[in-house]
């Protein structure tokens, strides 16, 4: 169905109105799917972003700031995600042995196991969308690479 369809807007002022509205409203969309499946162990999509960063470094720590860089939402509160997948035993903090004011964060044993469940669910959601061709999807990713100017 067409953006214009499922908004009920006649038409847009431009092509560039209308890829950027869509691109939010497909964001909502994959937004809401993600955040179902990731309710059940209540977390959150950027929670589940911050294991995925801090797993990928693995078995290397990371720095706060250097998951802050790599987020996928720029404004979310690192240290409150951490202190929240902390609580919930899925990282530890540590103190860098090399930098007293650095705190390394590791997944745990249990991060881990719950991590892998997590991927398996949002794998889960992107399979439902194999329906789309490579070919399409590097001339989309293309295409949206080129919006981000900076």
């Amino acid at each position: 169905m067409t953006i214009e369809k499922q908004i009920k807007l006649k038409q847009f002022k431009s092509e560039t109105e209308k890829a950027i509205v869509n691109i939010a409203f497909t964001h909502s969309y994959f937004s809401t799917k993600i955040n179902g499946v990731l309710k059940e162990y209540t977390i959150s999509s950027q929670q589940f972003n911050v294991l995925r960063i801090i797993k990928g470094q693995h078995p290397r720590p990371v720095s706060i700031g250097d998951i802050t860089s790599r987020m996928i939402d720029k404004m979310s509160n690192t240290s409150r995600i951490i202190n929240k997948l902390e609580e919930k035993n899925l990282v530890q903090r540590v103190s860098c042995p090399f930098d007293r004011r650095q705190i390394d964060v590791f997944l745990t044993y249990h991060g881990t196991q719950i991590l892998e469940k997590l991927n398996d669910l949002v794998n889960s959601v992107i399979d439902e969308h194999r329906h789309i061709n490579d070919e399409h999807l590097s001339q989309l990713n293309t295409i949206l690479d080129s919006f981000r100017l900076d």
